[in-house]
């Protein structure tokens, strides 16, 4: 295999994100991250006590959702939010910029808005992930296009102190043609050209889209040190059926040059 098992694992941020979410579900959930050892869960801010204490000793960060899932609250909100998730156990936070702001050209706003919560997780020692909804970007905005918006607001967001930048939040559905609402989430195309538009410093995450093996690696191949995901068990157990098989095809090859 191209990578090994912890290598893609330890990529994986499990989302517990539905707004349907039972508690049920979420212990089952924190239960099958700490069975397939992944990176993090990452969750609502109500949830992140209940799910520190399911994952304590067990190697899987807790992250919680700020400003979840359109950006919209004022910037005073998110900061508190990520207060709290923080003392509730969170070790890292993804929020959500605020996306009109964004288009309108206020530059200052959304550099204010993210280095607010960079600031208040960083000083709890919580990293932090900026979340841009690509989906929404693809026309550009503020006099730029599509990809110069996304440069733009990568030199942002390193600028305000962010670990990771992230494609989307799973959740930015747009409205197609035919009156039904769809999202893209992580292209290979913005993935590229966010890891292209950061200095190493920063890192970028994958989120919506991705659902099996193949997608996921093609992830990592990008650049990507993350990617948010509900079929973690899928591409998992697909890993290990390609490595028995790998190792099963060598010792096949092995004993027949005997």
């Amino acid at each position: 295999m191209k990578y090994t098992y912890e290598q893609l694992a330890k990529m994986i941020d499990h989302s517990l994100l539905h707004p349907t979410m039972t508690d049920e579900e979420l212990d089952a959930g924190c239960k099958l991250a700490a069975q397939y050892g992944v990176a993090s869960v990452c969750i609502k801010p109500y949830a992140v006590k209940r799910a520190a204490k399911l994952l304590q000793d067990t190697g899987v960060l807790v992250g919680a959702v700020i400003g979840f899932p359109h950006g919209n609250s004022c910037t005073e909100s998110k900061r508190y939010e990520t207060e709290l998730a923080c003392r509730d156990g969170a070790a890292e936070i993804d929020m959500v910029i605020n996306i009109g702001k964004a288009l309108s050209g206020d530059w200052d706003y959304v550099e204010q808005d993210v280095k607010a919560v960079c600031e208040e997780a960083h000083g709890h020692g919580a990293k932090v992930k900026v979340i841009f909804e690509n989906d929404y970007l693809t026309q550009g905005g503020a006099g730029l296009s599509g990809d110069d918006f996304k440069r733009r607001l990568c030199e942002i967001c390193e600028r305000a102190g962010a670990d990771w930048v992230k494609t989307s939040s799973g959740y930015g559905f747009v409205k197609q043609p035919d009156g039904s609402y769809n999202y893209r989430g992580a292209t290979e195309h913005d993935l590229a050209l966010m890891r292209a538009s950061c200095s190493p410093q920063v890192q970028v995450k994958a989120a919506g889209g991705v659902r099996d093996l193949d997608g996921l690696i093609k992830v990592r191949d990008l650049g990507a040190t993350r990617c948010g995901a509900t079929a973690t068990a899928a591409m998992l157990d697909d890993y290990r059926r390609r490595e028995a098989a790998e190792s099963s095809g060598k010792a096949e090859g092995s004993k027949a040059g005997d």
